[in-house]
């Protein structure tokens, strides 16, 4: 997983953008159906990543809208 910057994520496409945002989400989905099921993730930290990498290509893609 690579982590995304706000200014890489404003050079993305829209397409782009959405393909990002649906691949960190079934991450973090993963990630807490794996916890609910009584695994320990080898990584606490991921969950929190995963969580600001979200909003940030969802404050872009709101900024976009505005303009």
């Amino acid at each position: 997983m690579k982590i995304l910057k706000a200014n890489e994520i404003r050079n993305m496409n829209q397409r782009e953008r959405q393909r990002a945002l649906k691949d960190l989400r079934e991450e973090l989905m993963l990630l807490y159906s794996n916890q609910t099921g009584g695994g320990v993730s080898d990584n606490p930290a991921k969950v929190k990543l995963l969580k600001k990498q979200i909003a940030r290509i969802l404050t872009v893609m709101n900024e976009e809208k505005q303009k």
